[in-house]
C-alpha cells in the first residue's frame, strides 16, 4: 500500500481517493497496484453496490501519469527487463484500464479538477463520468513527444464530428459543458452538490437515480462555436491537409489551433493522426494493445525525453524535436511505433 492513495470500503461503496494534492493526483505505479486488487475484490462482493474515485485535495481530480519519474527511469536507456518503469508502468496501468472498462458494477469518477493523461483513463471508461464547472479536461501528450493513450484510441474515435482527432491531435482543455460534447454519457453536477451526491450513494440510492437528482444544465461550452470549423478541419486524411484546412478557414480559432500543432512533436502528430485511422472500431482491449506498441516506441525514441524535459524539468518549454519538421517524419518512422515490441504485446489476466 502507498500513503498516495486512500481505499476503503463502507455503506456498501467501494471508496478510492487519489491523495497526491500537491502533485495534482498524479498516478504512480503503486497507486496503480492499489487500485487493481481493490478493483477485483469489490467485484466479487455482493456487499459492494458502488465504487466511487475522486481526487484529493481541491484543485485535480488526477491531472495525469507521473511521467516525470518515468523521464527519470528511461533518459539514460532502459535494460530489456519487462519489470523497467518504462515498460511496468504502462503495462500496469493499461490493464487497469481495462479493468475499469470491464469493472460490472456502478463505478462513478468525480472529476470535479482538473483531469488529464491517465486521469482521464482513471475515468472514462466508468459506467458514470461526472463533470462540474470546475473541471478541465485535456490529453495533452502531443505536446510532450508522446500520444493520447490510456484508451483514447477507443474514446477519441467515438467522439462525434471528428472532436476526438481534434482533441488527440491539438490537446485542446475542454471545461465541463464541453466535455459533454465529447462524452454524451457523462453528466454535469454542480460542485457543491458533489458531497451530495456521494451521500446519496452511501445512503444505498441507486447511482442514476442519486446523479439525476443533483444533475444540472451544463450551460453553453466554449467549443459550440467552433464545432464546424473543427468537423471540416479535421476530417482530413494527413497532417498537411488539416494545417492546409486550418489556414483556409481564415478565423481566429482556426489561426491559434493551426499555430499550437505547429509547435508539438512532428512525429507525435504523424503518430497519433495514424492511431485514430487504426483504432477506428477497435476493442478496448485491441486499442489497448496498439497503445502498448504505441507507447515502448516512444520510450526508444527522442522525443517524449525532450518533451518533458521542456515542459516539466527545465520549463523553459522549447523543445528541440527530432526530426524537427514535419516532412522528416517518414512512414517508416511511424510505422516502427506500431510494431510488436520485443518482450512481446500487451496481455491481460484472464
Amino acid at each position: 500500500m502507498t500513503d498516495d492513495i486512500r481505499i476503503e470500503t463502507a455503506d456498501g461503496v467501494g471508496s478510492i481517493v487519489l491523495d497526491r494534492p500537491k502533485a495534482l493526483n498524479a498516478l504512480t505505479l503503486p497507486m496503480i497496484r492499489a487500485m487493481a486488487p481493490a478493483l477485483d475484490a469489490w467485484a466479487a462482493d455482493p456487499a459492494v453496490g458502488a465504487v466511487v474515485i475522486r481526487g484529493g485535495g481541491e484543485r485535480a481530480f488526477c491531472a495525469g501519469g507521473d511521467v516525470r519519474a518515468i523521464w527519470e527511469a528511461g533518459r539514460n536507456g532502459r535494460d530489456a527487463s519487462p519489470d523497467h518503469p518504462t515498460r511496468a508502468f504502462f503495462r500496469e496501468e493499461y490493464r487497469l484500464n481495462r479493468q475499469i472498462h470491464r469493472f460490472p458494477k456502478p463505478y462513478v469518477a468525480l472529476l470535479d479538477g482538473i483531469t488529464m493523461g491517465g486521469g482521464v483513463g482513471l475515468s472514462v471508461h466508468g459506467s458514470h463520468r461526472i463533470v462540474t464547472e470546475k473541471t478541465m479536461f485535456a490529453m495533452p501528450e502531443t505536446a510532450i513527444g508522446l500520444f493520447p493513450d490510456v484508451g483514447a484510441t477507443w474514446f477519441l474515435t467515438r467522439c462525434p464530428d471528428h472532436l476526438g482527432t481534434y482533441l488527440a491531435l491539438t490537446g485542446a482543455r475542454l471545461k465541463g459543458a464541453d466535455v459533454l460534447a465529447a462524452d454524451p454519457g457523462a453528466h454535469f453536477v454542480p460542485s457543491a452538490r458533489i458531497v451530495e451526491l456521494e451521500a446519496a450513494i452511501r445512503a444505498g440510492t441507486p447511482v442514476d437515480q442519486a446523479v439525476a437528482a443533483v444533475g444540472a444544465e451544463a450551460g453553453p461550452g466554449t467549443l459550440g462555436p467552433h464545432r464546424d470549423t473543427i468537423g471540416r478541419c479535421f476530417a482530413h486524411g494527413t497532417v498537411e491537409e488539416i494545417l492546409d484546412a486550418l489556414a483556409r478557414d481564415g478565423g481566429d480559432f482556426a489561426r491559434e489551433t493551426r499555430d499550437g500543432l505547429l509547435h508539438r512533436s512532428p512525429t507525435s502528430l504523424r503518430v497519433v493522426l495514424e492511431q485514430m485511422k487504426r483504432g477506428q472500431g477497435l476493442s478496448i482491449e485491441d486499442a489497448l494493445v496498439m497503445e502498448y506498441r504505441l507507447v515502448q516506441g516512444c520510450m526508444d525514441g527522442h522525443d517524449f525525453f525532450e518533451g518533458i524535459r521542456a515542459v516539466l524539468v527545465d520549463k523553459d518549454h522549447a523543445p528541440k524535436w527530432q526530426p524537427a519538421r514535419l516532412e522528416e517524419v517518414g512512414p517508416e518512422l511511424v510505422e516502427r511505433h506500431f510494431a510488436v515490441p520485443p518482450e512481446g504485446d500487451l496481455t491481460f489476466p484472464s
